[in-house]
């Protein structure tokens, strides 16, 4: 049996992180420091591999975007 990340999309939330993360005016940089300080060691260029699906996402990375960008977590499954 295949696994999800088997295939060519290593996450579900990367075309959402980066329509969040433009809509507030976030650029990759800011967002890695903003989890620099809470212990989230995500680079910009990490976080350029998770907005084009090449690199997968752990559920701690997950909740620390979330609370660097300030909003729920299933905000970055769904975006309006």
């Amino acid at each position: 049996m295949a696994r999800i990340i088997d295939g060519e999309k290593k996450n579900l939330i990367g075309g959402n992180l980066k329509k969040l993360r433009t809509r507030l005016k976030v650029s990759q940089q800011e967002l890695s420091n903003k989890l620099e300080l809470l212990g989230v060691y995500i680079c910009r260029g990490s976080i350029s591999r998770i907005e084009d699906y090449s690199r997968t996402v752990t559920d701690i990375e997950l909740f620390a975007i979330a609370e660097a960008l300030g909003i729920d977590p299933s905000e970055l499954y769904t975006v309006k």
